[in-house]
Parts: structure tokens; C-alpha cells; sequence
């Protein structure tokens, strides 16, 4: 009895095409991304999916609520699908990053394994709380087709994982914004990852 988590990002945002590092913040979807879910939900008619799970932030929510529409399927926001807390970067250029504190963006992207700052999460908390979510769906929806929409961190972290690759290979997933890959639950606890 085979299950299916397809795992998307959400769609594109202004932030996304400024280079802005959007965190928390409840920024809604671009209208370009709007019609990259609307795509999305038409390329998964048909597949039977019973529910979507996605994080509680606005873009999120809000291509969860439009893969919903066109699927006839309920909506969960799921806490521990947001994205990752680095809430002194929330809003900033990548670039004001750089400017205003100094090695921590450039060990983020250099060394994400060795990203650590005070009060924030690193990439191991952010995949230990996303696996314990999905292992949690997996769990609770046997047999199901199901959708879960987050954030291009938290699906790294989750497709590092059942990949069984490591930390260090943060910046070799390639995640764009709506893209859809699909983790497949065997009977006997396998998983298999569909790029």
C-alpha cells in the first residue's frame, strides 16, 4: 500500500526576485508565482490527493489554498513545515546580510553544516522538525496521495534526508519555486525520492 508525499515549494514571491532573504516574514505570492500553483494543481489533477500540509506562513498558505482549490482537497497549516528562524536577516538583500554581519552569510553558504548563530536555527533543526512532520504524515495517511508545501530550505533539508545525503551537500539540491518531486512510501517502510 504504497503512499505518495508530493513535496513542492512554494510559488514564486517578490523576494525571490529580488534576492531578498524573506524568512518569516507574511509576504504574500507574486502573481507570477500564483500562476505557477495554478499549474501545479492542474498537473496533479487526477492523482488522487486526499489533503495538503503546508507552513503556516502567508506564501505558503496561500499556494497551498490555491494546489487546494483545484484538487478538492482540505488544507493543514503545519508549524514545523515554516521556514527556518534567522529572524536579524528577515527582510535584507543578501547583500545588506554581508554588509551588516560580517562571515555569517558567507558561512551559510560556504559551510551550511557550520552555520550557527545566536537564537537561530541551523539546517540539522530545521530537517530533524520537517522529517518528524512527514514521518507524522506518513504515518497517519497510509495508503494516501498527499501535498505538502513549504519553504526551498525546509525541502532541501527533507529531500537530504530521504536521500540519505548530508548536510554538506545543502547547496547541490536544487529546489525551484513550485517544483514538484515525490517521495514514495513503500509497504515496507522504503522511500523512494522522484526528482
Amino acid at each position: 500500500m504504497k503512499t505518495t508525499i508530493y513535496l513542492i515549494r512554494h510559488g514564486l514571491t517578490a523576494a525571490n526576485k529580488d534576492d531578498v532573504f524573506a524568512g518569516r516574514t507574511q509576504e504574500p505570492l507574486h502573481p507570477e508565482g500564483v500562476a505557477q500553483l495554478v499549474e501545479v494543481g492542474k498537473r496533479l489533477a487526477g492523482r488522487g490527493i486526499s489533503k495538503i500540509f503546508c507552513g503556516p506562513l502567508a506564501r505558503t498558505r496561500q499556494s497551498a489554498g490555491i494546489a487546494g482549490e483545484l484538487l478538492a482537497a482540505p488544507v493543514e497549516a503545519e508549524e514545523a513545515l515554516t521556514e527556518i528562524s534567522i529572524p536579524h536577516w528577515d527582510g535584507l538583500t543578501k547583500e545588506a546580510i554581508r554588509a551588516r554581519f560580517g562571515p555569517e552569510y558567507p558561512t551559510w553558504h560556504d559551510d551550511p553544516t557550520g552555520f550557527r548563530a545566536p537564537g537561530c536555527e541551523t539546517i540539522a533543526e530545521v530537517q530533524n522538525r520537517a522529517v518528524a512532520c512527514l514521518e507524522t504524515i506518513f504515518r497517519d495517511c497510509p495508503g494516501q496521495n498527499l501535498l505538502v508545501v513549504s519553504h526551498l530550505i525546509v525541502v532541501r533539508a527533507l529531500l537530504l534526508h530521504y536521500l540519505v545525503r548530508p548536510i554538506a551537500d545543502f547547496r547541490a539540491i536544487k529546489v525551484g519555486n513550485a517544483q514538484v518531486a515525490a517521495l514514495i512510501r513503500d509497504d515496507w517502510g522504503g522511500t523512494t525520492v522522484e526528482l
